[in-house]
């Protein structure tokens, strides 16, 4: 996990602009780099770098001697450069993994090099041969990117959008701040004005990668007849292919079935591995009792990993959601509700352990169907263009929140469910076999996959959905009932009526949500469109809160021994 940082054709002196650079340090506090491009002196690069794998030789902007004309930068692991080498008989210089994207792209071109990562990712590549820029990002946005393009030519791309806020423009001159979209590469050429600086021209978008598509490089599973020994070992494949690291890693256990699943694979294929340091495990909650807390004592148990147990008060989260909200850019409202956890979390890894790699369960619930209201889905078809319509947005949202709140802290987050192998394999399965029921549970195949391996208890295997905002409280008081009892004096009721002509894109419904968007409106100006809708549940009527509890589902559902049965 790292911050990367360009500017292309800038009307101001590149040294100056590098200030804006600095807006992202968290993501990188190992150490930082600036350079300016040989010939290109209008066009720089910043790296902030949180050193994973290969800390002597993985400094970027990465340059080889055989080819001193590509200039890459980027942010990510990929996982298969190993095998890469070998493939095509690459002659690396370092153990960096992102050595690899050079040799690819100098082996086949742009197309060819994203197609070919297995992994995470968002990259800026120039070559100065060709004068070619590009820019990408892998399938799901697991890695985030912006870009900035001014009308006579001044490009600027970074991991986050706050790097880009306050670049020094022409006066007058227009732009907008937008997401690079996953799974795609933007080119740009580069072309000599008048003044002998180089300014950018936009040539294309490319999408290289569907979610739905199994992916073209190789993966160490074959496909077999039996779905749940091919979700098994394509999971495990997954978290397998995610330990490398020469740092030391840990899991966020919250104590329901994703993030319990992924630690004790975890566990397991760390000790297959050799890693003999205890696994840390982080659990928090607003009280010893909490849901999340008790479940996430009891796998931590079983696996016998070093765990630890957070507690926050309604206090710490009221106090956090400004910082929360400014690490995210987004307004909204369960993706903030649900990063104050996971910031105080991250936050403490970072103060209280030499933990820097992080598993997590994010990805599950959108791609197997894991949300409460796909109960209510009218058919099978209608959920699973459902689970891919989220899948296609994670990064607006629990994605988002997942990088945003750990990269806060220098962490670097991995998240195996959105594996692409696993996820695509997974999105192709019969429809009619994944969407929930009353006769069985939500992600009844993945638990099923997993049933009697003893890895985590049966019971938390089996557990019934919990949102992370929810469980961390109580089942009487969730984390929303106490912001809201917080939050609703403070904002007038003429504020929220005069709402839809102060906030016409997405207007806030709840006085909750009108306090996020006041926060977000002064961080992030004329930055509307990077929440374009509000996360709701669908199928479930007039709903404008997110919590699974407003559901009347949530406490109809049939106990998890009934659904297991």
């Amino acid at each position: 996990m790292c911050g990367i940082w360009g500017i292309f054709g800038s009307d101001v002196d590149c040294h100056e602009q590098v200030q804006c650079c600095f807006k992202i340090a968290h993501r990188g506090p190992d150490c930082f780099r600036f350079e300016n491009v040989n010939h290109f002196q209008n066009c720089a690069f910043g790296f902030h770098r949180l050193a994973i794998v290969d800390d002597l030789n993985g400094m970027q902007p990465i340059r080889l001697v055989s080819m001193p004309h590509i200039w890459m930068i980027y942010n990510g692991e990929i996982y298969n450069y190993k095998q890469l080498q070998a493939k095509y008989n690459f002659d690396y210089l370092t153990n960096c993994d992102g050595e690899s994207l050079i040799h690819l792209y100098n082996k086949g071109g742009i197309d060819f090099m994203c197609k070919n990562l297995y992994g995470v990712f968002a990259f800026i590549l120039l070559d100065t041969k060709e004068n070619k820029l590009y820019c990408g990002r892998d399938s799901y946005g697991v890695r985030p990117a912006f870009k900035l393009l001014t009308e006579n030519g001044t490009l600027g791309i970074c991991s986050e959008a706050k790097g880009l806020l306050n670049l020094k423009l022409v006066q007058g001159a227009k732009f907008k701040i937008e997401f690079v979209e996953p799974g795609t590469f933007e080119e740009y050429s580069l072309h000599l004005a008048a003044n002998n600086d180089r300014k950018v021209r936009y040539e294309r978008k490319f999408k290289f990668h569907e979610i739905t598509q199994l992916p073209a490089y190789d993966v160490s599973v074959k496909l077999m007849d039996n779905v749940l020994e091919n979700i098994r070992n394509a999971l495990t494949n997954s978290v397998k292919m995610r330990l490398m690291s020469q740092r030391r890693m840990g899991c966020l256990l919250s104590g329901g079935l994703d993030s319990s699943l992924i630690t004790g694979l975890m566990v397991h294929e760390a000790r297959k591995a050799g890693i003999n340091y205890p696994i840390q495990t982080f659990s928090i909650g607003m009280s010893h009792e909490s849901p999340d807390i008790l479940a996430a004592r009891r796998v931590a148990k079983q696996l016998n990993t070093e765990h630890h147990e957070i507690i926050f008060t309604a206090q710490d989260a009221i106090e956090s959601i400004r910082d929360v909200i400014k690490a995210l850019e987004s307004f909204d409202v369960t993706t903030i509700r649900a990063s104050i956890g996971m910031y105080l979390i991250s936050k403490y890894i970072k103060e209280n352990t030499d933990t820097v790699v992080i598993f997590s369960g994010e990805g599950s619930d959108e791609v197997c169907q894991g949300y409460i209201y796909f109960y209510k889905a009218p058919n099978e078809n209608a959920a699973h263009d459902e689970s891919l319509r989220i899948c296609n947005d994670l990064y607006l949202f629990d994605v988002c929140r997942a990088d945003r709140t750990t990269a806060a802290h220098g962490l670097e987050l991995r998240v195996p469910f959105l594996d692409h192998f696993f996820s695509s394999y997974y999105l192709s399965i019969s429809r009619k076999d994944k969407i929930p029921t009353k006769d069985r549970c939500e992600k009844y195949l993945l638990r099923k996959a997993f049933d009697g391996l003893d890895i985590i208890p049966s019971d938390i295997l089996w557990r019934p959905k919990e949102a992370f905002s929810d469980g961390v409280a109580s089942k009487k008081k969730s984390l929303f009932e106490h912001l809201q009892e917080h939050i609703n004096p403070l904002v007038k009721d003429e504020d929220l009526i005069g709402a839809p002509r102060k906030y016409p894109l997405n207007t806030p419904l709840t006085k909750e949500a009108y306090f996020y968007r006041e926060i977000f409106a002064e961080l992030f100006p004329d930055c509307d469109h990077f929440t374009p809708y509000m996360w709701l549940p669908r199928w479930c009527g007039n709903v404008i809160d997110p919590s699974a509890r407003t559901l009347n589902h949530y406490d109809s559902r049939h106990d998890s021994k009934q659904v297991e049965a």
